[in-house]
């Protein structure tokens, strides 16, 4: 058995990509894949020296299970990917400011004393996917595609802009 961390074993990223992708198959019982670019990307990046995966490969059995629950109908695009080096590499980076903060005030400014500790972590997700989009369409398509498939209508982009609106915010404003 090979003890060295993940960060020690690149070579085993990809076979670990394929093995973690099966799980969630199995365990969730729905596909989940890549396309070819947003795969390549993110081998790319879980192989290169800032890929730190500090809890070892339990990093990258995490980051592919949220990639493949929120990618739309099981494909897992270069936004999600985009979003998920993002929130990696907040993680991994040092130094005692919480990474969601920083990136919630400087979208809401003062206004962050007024969020519970549990919005600030949905919230922070939110701004990172509409920061990877290009509209608020994509980005709702991208953080609602579960729940569409629940739905008989659905206007992805109107309930994202309802839920930013909650916070005194919008879709470009957190973008920017």
């Amino acid at each position: 058995m090979d003890l060295r961390a993940a960060r020690e074993r690149r070579e085993d990223i990809e076979p670990n990509l394929e093995f973690e992708l099966r799980r969630f198959t199995e365990r969730e019982g729905r596909n989940a894949t890549f396309n070819r670019e947003a795969r390549e990307r993110y081998l790319r990046f879980a192989s290169a020296p800032e890929a730190r995966w500090t809890a070892n490969f339990r990093d990258l059995s995490a980051s592919v299970t949220r990639m493949a629950t929120l990618a739309p109908e099981g494909r897992i695009n270069e936004a999600i990917v985009a979003a998920e080096i993002d929130r990696l590499l907040q993680r991994w980076t040092p130094g005692d400011t919480d990474a969601d903060d920083v990136l919630l005030r400087a979208v809401l400014g003062d206004r962050l004393s007024q969020c519970d500790p549990f919005d600030r972590v949905q919230l922070a997700e939110v701004i990172r996917v509409c920061r990877t989009s290009r509209s608020a369409s994509e980005a709702g398509r991208t953080l609602f595609a579960v729940s569409r498939l629940n739905k008989a209508s659905a206007n992805d982009a109107d309930r994202l802009r309802k839920y930013l609106a909650r916070f005194g915010t919008s879709f470009d404003e957190a973008r920017a």
